[in-house]
């Protein structure tokens, strides 16, 4: 059912925790399946330094979450708002239809922190 990159994030996610000293933190759910995460980064001179996140959700939403970190780390704030739900399930190999609110719970996290950047 999900590929061997969406399991793989799943059990060894990347950044999990919380960010001690964060520049902007946001919480989003996706209400019909119950999914919250919680995402977090440090910006210095318009780049994200740092990113970590919280989730409790399905198996696709905790691997988007985790890819979403690695994505955005490095990256210049201004890229940000190109990253899309369907660049994160193709970095995951894909999601099952069913699956996909999860790469949307991580782009609706990109667009939040964006606002209060």
């Amino acid at each position: 059912m999900f590929s061997e990159m969406v399991l793989e994030h799943f059990q060894r996610p990347r950044n999990a925790g919380e960010l001690v000293g964060a520049t902007a933190v946001v919480e989003v759910s996706n209400p019909v399946c119950g999914d919250v995460l919680r995402l977090a980064m440090i910006v210095e001179n318009g780049v994200v330094r740092e990113a970590r996140f919280l989730c409790r959700g399905c198996t696709a939403s905790i691997a988007s979450a985790s890819v979403l970190t690695e994505k955005i780390k490095g990256r210049a704030v201004g890229e940000l708002k190109q990253m899309h739900a369907a660049e994160i399930a193709a970095e995951l190999g894909g999601l099952p239809p069913a699956s996909f609110h999860a790469a949307q719970l991580a782009e609706d996290g990109v667009k939040a922190i964006l606002q209060k950047l």
